[in-house]
C-alpha cells in the first residue's frame, strides 16, 4: 500500500502584487475555522474536498472551482478516503478592484461570490491553464492577460456586488469598525470591554453581534488579524522570532501552531519559494 504525501506550496507572484498561488495534496489534513484576507480560486484537480462555508457544508470533487470570499471563515477537509489535491489563487480586494469595477455598477462595491462551489468545465480548465502559466517564468503579457480575462469570466457568471461598509445595518457597521481596528493594531492586548465601549454596546451584546456577523468570536478573529499581519512581517524578511514577538503571539511556538493550523504550512515551509 502506498503511502500518500502531503505537500503544501505557496508560490509568490511579484508581477501580481504579491499575488500567492497555492498547490497543495492533502491526505489527513483538516483545516481549523480561519480566515484570509484575499479571496480563494481554486480548482480541486484530485479527489474530493469537503469544507465549510456559508454557515453550511459543502463538497467539491475533481474538476469543480472552490470559491471562498475574503475574510469569510471556512475550513477544509478530505471528502474521500484518498484525501484531495488543489491549486487555488488568493487575490485580495485591491488585486480585483479594476477588473471587478467594469462589471459591478455599486459605487465602493466589492465582488462577493454566493456559491462556494461552481461545476464549469470551462471556466475550470481556463483556471489550470492560468495556474500553468503563472509557475512559468517570464510571459508576463500573456500572463497579466489570462489573469484578467479569467477573472472577468469569473465576474461575470457568477460575481456579485458587495455593499460598501457605509451602507451596511448599523449592528454590523459597529463589527466592521472593530475588525478595521483589530487590523490596524494587531498585537494589541485589547479586552472585551474596551472593544464594546469602542462602538458603544454591552460587551454581551457586542460578543453576540460580533459572532454572528463574523463567525467567529473576537479573540478567535484576532488570532486570524495576527496571522495575516506576520505574512507580512515574513515577507518582508523578519525572522520567524521577531514575527511572532511583532504581531501579539506569545512565542514562536505559538505562531507555528496557529499557522499551520490556517494555513497548512509551518512559516518557514511558507517563505520556501518567496525571495526577498
Amino acid at each position: 500500500m502506498s503511502i500518500i504525501k502531503e505537500h503544501a506550496d505557496f508560490i509568490h507572484l511579484k508581477e501580481f502584487g504579491g499575488l500567492e498561488l497555492l498547490k497543495a495534496r492533502y491526505h489527513h489534513k483538516q483545516f481549523s475555522r480561519h480566515v484570509h484576507e484575499g479571496y480563494c480560486i481554486g480548482v480541486i484537480e484530485e479527489g474530493a474536498q469537503s469544507f465549510f462555508r456559508t454557515g453550511q457544508l459543502h463538497t467539491a470533487p475533481k474538476g469543480d472551482i472552490i470559491l471562498v470570499n475574503a475574510d469569510e471563515i471556512h475550513t477544509g477537509s478530505s471528502a474521500v478516503e484518498s484525501g484531495w489535491g488543489y491549486r487555488a489563487i488568493y487575490p485580495t480586494y485591491e488585486m480585483l478592484h479594476d477588473v471587478s469595477q467594469d462589471f459591478f455598477t455599486i459605487k465602493n462595491s466589492v465582488p462577493w461570490f454566493p456559491q462556494a462551489v461552481v461545476h464549469d468545465v470551462g471556466l475550470a480548465q481556463q483556471l489550470i491553464l492560468l495556474f500553468d502559466l503563472l509557475e512559468q517564468k517570464e510571459n508576463t503579457l500573456l500572463k497579466e492577460s489570462m489573469y484578467l480575462s479569467t477573472l472577468a469570466r469569473l465576474f461575470q457568471l457568477y460575481g456579485r456586488a458587495k455593499l460598501s461598509q457605509a451602507e451596511l445595518p448599523e449592528a454590523q457597521r459597529k463589527v466592521e469598525l472593530i475588525k478595521d481596528l483589530l487590523s490596524a493594531f494587531p498585537a494589541h492586548d485589547f479586552s472585551l470591554t474596551e472593544l464594546a465601549a469602542h462602538v458603544g454596546l454591552s460587551p454581551w451584546h457586542f460578543l453576540r453581534e460580533f459572532k454572528k456577523h463574523t463567525g467567529l468570536p473576537p479573540h478567535s478573529w484576532l488570532i486570524q488579524i495576527r496571522l495575516r499581519y506576520a505574512r507580512q512581517l515574513l515577507k518582508q524578511g523578519e525572522s520567524i522570532a521577531q514575527t511572532a514577538q511583532n504581531s501579539g503571539f506569545s512565542d514562536q511556538s505559538h505562531l507555528n501552531r496557529h499557522f499551520k493550523k490556517a494555513m497548512g504550512v509551518t512559516p518557514a515551509q511558507y517563505l520556501l519559494n518567496f525571495k526577498h
